[in-house]
Protein backbone atom coordinates (compact mmCIF):
# COMPACT_ATOMS: atom_id res chain seq x y z
CA UNK A 1 0.00 0.00 0.00
CA UNK A 2 0.99 3.72 -0.50
CA UNK A 3 0.20 6.54 -2.45
CA UNK A 4 -0.18 6.67 -6.31
CA UNK A 5 2.99 6.34 -7.99
CA UNK A 6 5.03 4.70 -5.46
CA UNK A 7 5.59 1.64 -7.24
CA UNK A 8 2.79 -0.99 -6.18
CA UNK A 9 2.27 -1.46 -9.81
CA UNK A 10 5.89 -1.65 -10.94
CA UNK A 11 6.36 -4.54 -8.08
CA UNK A 12 3.56 -6.01 -9.16
CA UNK A 13 5.04 -5.94 -13.02
CA UNK A 14 7.89 -7.55 -11.59
CA UNK A 15 6.61 -10.26 -9.79
CA UNK A 16 3.90 -11.58 -12.10
CA UNK A 17 7.01 -12.41 -14.27
CA UNK A 18 7.60 -15.16 -11.48
CA UNK A 19 4.54 -16.44 -11.15
CA UNK A 20 2.58 -14.40 -8.57
CA UNK A 21 -1.16 -14.01 -9.40
CA UNK A 22 -1.80 -9.50 -9.56
CA UNK A 23 -4.80 -8.82 -7.80
CA UNK A 24 -5.24 -4.90 -8.77
CA UNK A 25 -7.49 -3.40 -6.52
CA UNK A 26 -8.56 -0.65 -8.82
CA UNK A 27 -9.12 -2.85 -11.93
CA UNK A 28 -11.68 -5.25 -8.99
CA UNK A 29 -13.94 -1.93 -8.11
CA UNK A 30 -14.30 -0.59 -12.14
CA UNK A 31 -15.19 -4.21 -13.31
CA UNK A 32 -17.48 -5.36 -10.63
CA UNK A 33 -18.76 -3.00 -8.13
CA UNK A 34 -18.76 0.36 -10.04
CA UNK A 35 -19.54 -1.41 -13.59
CA UNK A 36 -23.11 -0.38 -13.42
CA UNK A 37 -22.98 3.16 -11.95
CA UNK A 38 -20.14 3.79 -14.60
CA UNK A 39 -21.81 2.62 -17.70
CA UNK A 40 -25.00 4.31 -16.20
CA UNK A 41 -22.97 8.02 -16.41
CA UNK A 42 -21.72 7.46 -19.50
CA UNK A 43 -24.84 6.27 -21.13
CA UNK A 44 -26.25 9.55 -19.81
CA UNK A 45 -23.70 11.59 -21.14
CA UNK A 46 -24.02 9.99 -24.48
CA UNK A 47 -28.23 10.64 -24.68
CA UNK A 48 -27.59 14.02 -24.65
CA UNK A 49 -26.15 13.95 -27.78
CA UNK A 50 -29.50 13.35 -29.90
CA UNK A 51 -27.38 11.36 -32.69
CA UNK A 52 -26.51 8.85 -29.62
CA UNK A 53 -29.76 9.23 -27.82
CA UNK A 54 -31.45 8.39 -31.37
CA UNK A 55 -29.33 4.88 -31.36
CA UNK A 56 -29.49 3.49 -28.01
CA UNK A 57 -33.43 4.09 -27.48
CA UNK A 58 -33.36 1.90 -30.43
CA UNK A 59 -30.93 -0.43 -29.34
CA UNK A 60 -28.98 0.30 -32.62
CA UNK A 61 -25.72 0.56 -30.65
CA UNK A 62 -24.71 -0.43 -26.77
CA UNK A 63 -21.92 0.54 -24.88
CA UNK A 64 -19.31 -1.29 -22.53
CA UNK A 65 -16.40 -0.82 -20.27
CA UNK A 66 -12.82 -1.30 -21.70
CA UNK A 67 -11.29 -1.41 -18.30
CA UNK A 68 -7.97 -2.96 -18.00
CA UNK A 69 -5.36 -3.10 -15.54
CA UNK A 70 -3.38 -0.77 -17.48
CA UNK A 71 -6.43 1.51 -18.05
CA UNK A 72 -8.42 2.48 -15.40
CA UNK A 73 -9.87 5.56 -16.40
CA UNK A 74 -13.34 4.69 -16.59
CA UNK A 75 -13.06 4.49 -12.74
CA UNK A 76 -11.76 7.91 -12.70
CA UNK A 77 -13.76 9.94 -15.08
CA UNK A 78 -16.67 8.28 -13.08
CA UNK A 79 -15.76 9.16 -9.44
CA UNK A 80 -15.50 12.83 -11.28
CA UNK A 81 -14.34 16.25 -10.20
CA UNK A 82 -15.93 18.82 -8.00
CA UNK A 83 -17.18 21.95 -9.08
CA UNK A 84 -18.40 23.85 -12.41
CA UNK A 85 -20.58 21.91 -14.19
CA UNK A 86 -19.41 24.11 -17.65
CA UNK A 87 -15.81 23.03 -16.47
CA UNK A 88 -16.93 19.54 -16.42
CA UNK A 89 -17.40 19.70 -12.53
CA UNK A 90 -19.65 17.54 -10.35
CA UNK A 91 -22.34 18.77 -8.24
CA UNK A 92 -21.45 18.73 -4.29
CA UNK A 93 -24.30 15.81 -4.04
CA UNK A 94 -23.42 14.25 -6.65
CA UNK A 95 -19.84 13.80 -5.83
CA UNK A 96 -20.37 12.94 -2.97
CA UNK A 97 -22.66 10.16 -3.86
CA UNK A 98 -19.95 8.82 -5.95
CA UNK A 99 -17.59 9.02 -3.45
CA UNK A 100 -19.90 7.06 -1.24
CA UNK A 101 -20.05 4.15 -3.49
CA UNK A 102 -16.18 4.10 -4.65
CA UNK A 103 -15.59 3.98 -0.74
CA UNK A 104 -17.81 0.59 -0.25
CA UNK A 105 -16.54 -0.97 -3.65
CA UNK A 106 -12.71 -0.35 -2.21
CA UNK A 107 -14.05 -2.34 1.04
CA UNK A 108 -15.77 -5.04 -0.26
CA UNK A 109 -12.60 -5.23 -3.16
CA UNK A 110 -10.48 -5.68 -0.11
CA UNK A 111 -13.26 -8.39 1.76
CA UNK A 112 -12.69 -10.10 -1.54
CA UNK A 113 -9.12 -11.27 -1.35
CA UNK A 114 -9.34 -14.37 0.81
CA UNK A 115 -11.54 -15.73 -2.15
CA UNK A 116 -9.46 -14.47 -4.76
CA UNK A 117 -6.26 -16.15 -2.97
CA UNK A 118 -8.15 -19.08 -3.55
CA UNK A 119 -8.99 -18.78 -7.18
CA UNK A 120 -6.11 -17.82 -7.73
CA UNK A 121 -4.12 -20.93 -6.22
CA UNK A 122 -7.22 -23.95 -7.25
CA UNK A 123 -8.49 -22.28 -10.84
CA UNK A 124 -5.49 -21.01 -12.29
CA UNK A 125 -2.29 -22.51 -10.13
CA UNK A 126 -0.66 -19.47 -9.07
CA UNK A 127 1.17 -20.17 -5.82
CA UNK A 128 2.11 -16.58 -4.57
CA UNK A 129 -0.73 -13.60 -4.77
CA UNK A 130 0.04 -9.98 -4.56
CA UNK A 131 -2.49 -7.56 -3.93
CA UNK A 132 -1.93 -3.94 -5.50
CA UNK A 133 -4.37 -1.81 -3.72
CA UNK A 134 -5.14 1.59 -4.42
CA UNK A 135 -3.67 4.95 -3.43
CA UNK A 136 -7.16 5.61 -0.72
CA UNK A 137 -6.98 2.44 1.38
CA UNK A 138 -5.86 3.78 4.53
CA UNK A 139 -8.89 6.39 4.02
CA UNK A 140 -11.85 3.58 4.60
CA UNK A 141 -11.66 3.24 8.41
CA UNK A 142 -12.87 0.09 8.80
CA UNK A 143 -11.19 -2.33 10.64
CA UNK A 144 -12.23 -5.39 9.09
CA UNK A 145 -10.65 -4.88 5.95
CA UNK A 146 -7.37 -4.36 7.75
CA UNK A 147 -8.06 -7.57 10.13
CA UNK A 148 -8.78 -9.52 6.84
CA UNK A 149 -5.31 -8.36 5.01
CA UNK A 150 -3.65 -9.15 7.56
CA UNK A 151 -4.97 -12.58 8.55
CA UNK A 152 -4.64 -13.28 4.51
CA UNK A 153 -1.71 -11.36 3.52
CA UNK A 154 1.09 -9.30 4.68
CA UNK A 155 0.59 -5.71 4.58
CA UNK A 156 3.62 -3.41 3.11
CA UNK A 157 3.89 0.22 3.28
CA UNK A 158 5.82 1.80 0.36
CA UNK A 159 7.08 4.99 2.25
CA UNK A 160 7.81 7.73 -0.14
CA UNK A 161 11.21 9.89 0.54
CA UNK A 162 11.09 13.03 0.74
CA UNK A 163 12.51 13.43 -3.04
CA UNK A 164 9.64 11.09 -3.88
CA UNK A 165 7.08 12.87 -2.00
CA UNK A 166 8.00 16.63 -4.00
CA UNK A 167 7.56 14.38 -7.56
CA UNK A 168 4.22 12.56 -6.95
CA UNK A 169 2.88 16.56 -5.38
CA UNK A 170 4.53 18.02 -8.56
CA UNK A 171 3.03 15.47 -11.09
CA UNK A 172 -0.27 15.57 -9.30
CA UNK A 173 -0.16 18.84 -9.66
CA UNK A 174 0.58 19.06 -13.65
CA UNK A 175 -2.18 16.72 -14.20
CA UNK A 176 -5.02 16.78 -11.36
CA UNK A 177 -6.77 13.73 -11.52
CA UNK A 178 -10.02 12.57 -9.56
CA UNK A 179 -9.76 11.40 -6.06
CA UNK A 180 -11.43 9.83 -3.28
CA UNK A 181 -11.48 11.47 -0.26
CA UNK A 182 -12.80 10.91 3.58
CA UNK A 183 -15.86 12.85 3.68
CA UNK A 184 -14.74 14.82 7.03
CA UNK A 185 -11.58 15.72 5.37
CA UNK A 186 -13.52 17.10 2.13
CA UNK A 187 -15.74 19.33 4.46
CA UNK A 188 -13.24 20.60 6.04
CA UNK A 189 -10.56 21.38 3.07
CA UNK A 190 -13.82 21.99 0.91
CA UNK A 191 -15.13 25.62 4.32
CA UNK A 192 -11.21 25.90 3.34
CA UNK A 193 -11.09 26.53 -0.29
CA UNK A 194 -14.35 28.35 -0.24
CA UNK A 195 -13.27 30.99 2.06
CA UNK A 196 -9.88 31.40 0.66
CA UNK A 197 -11.25 31.96 -2.66
CA UNK A 198 -14.21 33.95 -1.10
CA UNK A 199 -16.81 31.73 -3.41
CA UNK A 200 -20.21 31.41 -2.09
CA UNK A 201 -21.41 28.61 -4.28
CA UNK A 202 -19.46 25.18 -4.89
CA UNK A 203 -20.72 25.66 -8.74
CA UNK A 204 -17.96 28.37 -8.94
CA UNK A 205 -14.93 26.07 -8.25
CA UNK A 206 -12.85 25.34 -11.26
CA UNK A 207 -12.61 21.88 -10.84
CA UNK A 208 -8.82 21.45 -11.88
CA UNK A 209 -7.44 24.44 -9.46
CA UNK A 210 -9.37 22.18 -6.53
CA UNK A 211 -8.03 18.99 -7.03
CA UNK A 212 -4.15 20.99 -7.62
CA UNK A 213 -4.98 22.87 -3.98
CA UNK A 214 -6.20 20.22 -2.03
CA UNK A 215 -3.75 16.99 -3.50
CA UNK A 216 -0.68 18.37 -0.97
CA UNK A 217 -3.28 18.54 2.14
CA UNK A 218 -4.51 15.01 1.51
CA UNK A 219 -0.97 13.42 0.65
CA UNK A 220 0.77 14.78 4.00
CA UNK A 221 -2.95 13.67 5.83
CA UNK A 222 -2.59 10.00 4.36
CA UNK A 223 0.83 9.50 5.21
CA UNK A 224 0.58 9.16 9.13
CA UNK A 225 -2.71 6.92 8.73
CA UNK A 226 -0.39 4.55 6.18
CA UNK A 227 2.20 4.34 9.13
CA UNK A 228 -0.57 3.68 11.61
CA UNK A 229 -1.49 0.81 9.64
CA UNK A 230 1.62 -0.62 9.07
CA UNK A 231 2.88 -0.36 12.16
CA UNK A 232 -0.45 -2.14 13.58
CA UNK A 233 -0.91 -5.06 10.89
CA UNK A 234 1.91 -5.13 8.49
CA UNK A 235 5.51 -3.59 7.87
CA UNK A 236 7.42 -0.30 5.97
CA UNK A 237 10.24 0.01 3.33
CA UNK A 238 11.57 3.03 1.74
CA UNK A 239 10.42 3.50 -2.30
CA UNK A 240 14.66 3.89 -2.55
CA UNK A 241 14.58 0.27 -1.15
CA UNK A 242 11.94 -1.22 -3.37
CA UNK A 243 13.90 0.50 -6.54
CA UNK A 244 16.64 -1.82 -5.80
CA UNK A 245 13.99 -4.42 -6.26
CA UNK A 246 14.82 -6.08 -9.90
CA UNK A 247 13.47 -9.87 -9.44
CA UNK A 248 11.33 -12.06 -7.00
CA UNK A 249 14.69 -13.26 -4.71
CA UNK A 250 15.30 -9.27 -4.43
CA UNK A 251 11.22 -8.85 -3.38
CA UNK A 252 11.61 -11.60 -0.77
CA UNK A 253 15.03 -10.63 0.72
CA UNK A 254 13.09 -7.47 1.04
CA UNK A 255 10.17 -8.42 3.00
CA UNK A 256 12.81 -10.18 5.43
CA UNK A 257 14.49 -7.09 5.86
CA UNK A 258 11.09 -4.96 6.82
CA UNK A 259 10.06 -7.98 8.98
CA UNK A 260 13.33 -8.17 11.23
CA UNK A 261 13.66 -4.32 11.14
CA UNK A 262 10.65 -4.35 12.74
CA UNK A 263 11.36 -7.21 15.18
Amino acid sequence: MGMSGVGKTYLSDILMQHNWFHYSGDYRIGTRYLDEPILDNIKQQAMQIPFLRDLLQSDSIYICNNITVDNLKPVASFLGKLGNPELGGLPLKEFKHRQALHKQAEINTMLDVPEFIHKAHNIYGYKHFINDVGGSLCELDTAEVFEVLSANTIILYIKASEQNEEELITRAVTDPKPLYYREAFLEEQLADYMQQHQLPYVAMINPDDFVRWIFPKLFYSRIPRYQAIADKYGYTISTKELYNVRNEKDFLDLIEVAVARKE
